[in-house]
């Protein structure tokens, strides 16, 4: 019975069922010790001096001092100390570490420290620190716009629309313990990518201690949020353990997982369009604005997605896209889930339907005239294949929800109808998976075979798909197919567990692993086989579509192997007295090539529309003098199963041939389409807006819309 396509059980499903599996904060160790972050208070300045108001008599006190090597987080860049120096940059930045065996002691210690403050910087549009520029170009933009000008036939529509920070809210904070070992350091944590806290150790402790490992235990949620922020906590465990000679935990609580890691990017994109009065665009100039906080992290990637993603799935052929990511004296944001697509394509699908208002054209028929189809270049000069499907997931979409009659029906009502067109494109970008060189293994043991991989299971259900992948590829029982929990040193590195890949480039590459040991095994069973032989293990690295040609510098080509497709459909009602939104249903309509285990897909898509229905309407991250105000959970607002509506979603197929069983990646592509749909059917009821969280402050200082009869 083919494993693939079918909702087997999961294979960490009993464990987390009943309490087996194992989290950071479940483990202890002989002699442990508990570590704690000493954080700035103000939001830029210099350190003047450090002061210890307890007994210090068995703690392990920890500052910059005690860096072994170099004090900078290894990331795309160097600039983020573990620990300040003497400079301070944003709130909740680390100064010292804390180690004690009694956690109420701990806690009570008391550190002052005094600073010399200056004046920060919050207004991302007032930086004069730019960390990353790029420019997309394609055609003849700026004489494009010149000559709209000139034409009767043809408006120039420009806006601005803001998108605010959100708050990862993984179910599990942060949390990391280092153990020393007779050779070495061992690193338990919950992480997305243990390669990346390997990478980042081995700049901390430079060559005096090469023996370093990092095994994730059970993840309770990720969202990018753990992509790079445990190498800032491991390297903190790391350096109390080395001075203590002890295991150190640490583990945050909510508050401090929430003032002091990363977030989304808030941003500012502006658009200018030059589009003919029948509603086919002819030029796009795109201006987006990222604020990146205090360092680097992983900025320019999330613009790099951002931008390329800025002109949404819309044919045109003079776009220019102009981004970029600025420094602000903020806890510096980065990885979450859509990595700067979910910012841009809100502003575009806004921005389309305040083109369908001002020339009074149906938005359904507008985004039909205009939707990417085979053979059409994208923003970057890529040439779209078979398996795009922009008009597949719209049509379907509106003739589920009866759009277009819903949308005359609620006209003049305190109920509106939205929809959102939206892609992601699944991997690293243009040359990033070549250059990424990840591998894969399969190993045979006496009963089955083992997948060894750096992938990370962070609920999103990693271990099974892969499993099913393995199944099917190599003809045995889901049964026999482990799956070992990623450890440094004992699974070959698959490269991130982010950018829509775990399913369509690990995946791939295991499909490929097991064909290959399937023919070395010459019809005999694993078990038959490692009786009489012994052994084996079989690794290949992934190689990428050799069509694809990607140009760096000029941001042109081949931007992604393929994209997944959505169409995103929200009915709500507004209280007119509260401006309360109240979602009635939500259509996510969704091609992603083909569903390996439906019911997690199923799950991804769900959860995505979730979080993207927050991201719309509730979290609203409160800065105050440069932190988080509103760092709980009674005061950021998360969708509850109560504030969610009955979510309708729909799996289209159209399979990609370099996906495993024709499998494109998923994980991110839900986030992109529910904040638009929102927005979108608030506009229907008559509220202009261009901002996001629509809260009901926002919407009550919102200047109505007129909706044109065509466009209702």
């Amino acid at each position: 019975m083919p494993a693939v396509g079918v909702s087997v059980a999961r294979k960490d499903g009993i464990g987390k069922a009943t309490g087996a599996a194992k989290y950071a904060d479940d483990l202890t160790f002989p002699g442990m010790l508990h570590g704690r972050t000493i954080r700035s208070t103000i939001p830029r300045g210099r350190i003047r001096s450090i002061r210890y108001d307890f007994d210090t008599t068995g703690f392990t006190i920890v500052d910059y001092h005690d860096v072994p090597s170099k004090n900078a987080v290894d990331l795309i860049a160097q600039d983020q100390p573990f620990l300040a120096e003497h400079e301070v940059k944003h709130m909740a930045e680390p100064i010292v570490l804390l180690a004690h065996a009694d956690k109420e002691k701990l806690l009570a210690a008391n550190v002052i420290i005094e600073y010399d403050e200056e004046e920060p910087l919050f207004d991302p549009e007032k930086a004069t620190q730019i960390f990353k520029t790029i420019n997309i170009v394609k055609g003849e933009t700026q004489s494009a716009l010149e000559d709209a000008a000139k034409r009767d036939d043809v408006v120039i529509v420009e806006g601005t629309y803001r998108t605010g920070h959100q708050e990862h809210v993984y179910i599990e904070p942060n949390g990391v313990i280092a153990v020393p070992e007779e050779n070495g350091m061992a690193i338990y944590g919950s992480a997305q990518c243990p390669f990346y806290v390997i990478k980042a150790l081995r700049c901390l402790l430079g060559s005096a201690h090469p023996n370093v490992r990092v095994i994730q235990t059970e993840t309770g949620g990720g969202f990018g949020g753990k992509e790079e922020y445990p190498s800032m906590i491991a390297g903190h465990a790391v350096m109390l353990a080395l001075k203590s000679g002890r295991p150190v935990k640490i583990i945050y609580d909510r508050v401090e997982d929430m003032v002091a890691t990363t977030k989304r990017h808030p941003s500012i994109v502006r658009h200018r369009t030059a589009v003919t009065r029948d509603g086919r665009l002819l030029a796009m100039y795109i201006d987006v604005l990222l604020d990146g906080g205090a360092y680097i992290t992983l900025s320019p990637t999330v613009l790099s997605r951002g931008c390329i993603h800025a002109a949404g799935p819309y044919r045109c052929d003079n776009i220019h896209i102009h981004g970029r990511a600025v420094f602000t004296n903020t806890p510096p944001n980065g990885a979450f889930r859509g990595f700067g697509a979910p910012q841009t394509e809100f502003a575009v699908e806004v921005h389309m339907d305040r083109i369908a208002e001002l020339l009074n054209i149906d938005p359904v028929d507008l985004r039909r005239m205009n939707a990417l189809r085979p053979g059409d270049k994208t923003a970057t000069g890529q040439t779209l294949r078979e398996d795009t499907s922009a008009l597949m997931v719209l049509e379907e979409a509106v003739r589920r929800t009866d759009f277009d009659r819903k949308r005359r029906e609620y006209r003049g009502t305190n109920r509106g109808i939205g929809l959102s067109l939206f892609l992601h494109g699944a991997g690293f970008t243009g040359a990033g998976e070549r250059n990424l060189k990840s591998r894969a293994r399969l190993d045979l043991t006496p009963h089955g075979v083992r997948i060894a991989v750096g992938s990370t299971e962070i609920g999103q259900g990693t271990r099974t798909m892969h499993a099913q992948i393995v199944t099917d590829a190599l003809g045995i029982p889901y049964e026999t197919v482990e799956v070992a929990q990623p450890d440094t040193s004992r699974v070959a590195d698959s490269g991130p567990t982010v950018a829509s890949r775990t399913c369509m480039v690990v995946g791939k590459t295991l499909e490929e692993c097991a064909e290959e040991m399937k023919e070395k095994l010459g019809g005999l069973s694993p078990a038959e086989y490692y009786a009489k032989n012994g052994p084996l293990s079989i690794e290949r690295m992934y190689n990428p579509p050799d069509w694809i040609q990607w140009d760096e510098e000029k941001y042109l080509g081949d931007a992604y192997a393929t994209y997944g497709w959505g169409c995103d459909v929200v009915e709500l009602e507004v209280d007119r007295d509260t401006y309360e939104v109240h979602p009635i249903k939500i259509t996510a309509v969704q091609e992603f090539g083909r569903p390996i285990h439906p019911a997690l897909a199923r799950g991804q898509i769900e959860g995505g529309t979730a979080q993207g229905m927050g991201y719309a309407l509730l979290e609203h991250v409160v800065m105050r003098n440069g932190a988080m105000a509103n760092a709980q959970l009674t005061n950021y607002v998360i969708p509850t199963t109560l504030d969610m509506p009955e979510v309708d979603v729909v799996m289209m197929e159209n399979p990609y041939p370099g996906g495993p069983f024709g499998a494109k990646g998923l994980g991110e592509l839900p986030m992109d389409g529910p904040a638009p749909a929102v927005v979108s059917a608030l506009r229907h009821i008559g509220l202009d807006v261009r901002e996001i969280p629509a809260t009901p402050e926002l919407l009550s200082q919102c200047d109505s819309v007129s909706i044109p009869a065509a466009a209702a």
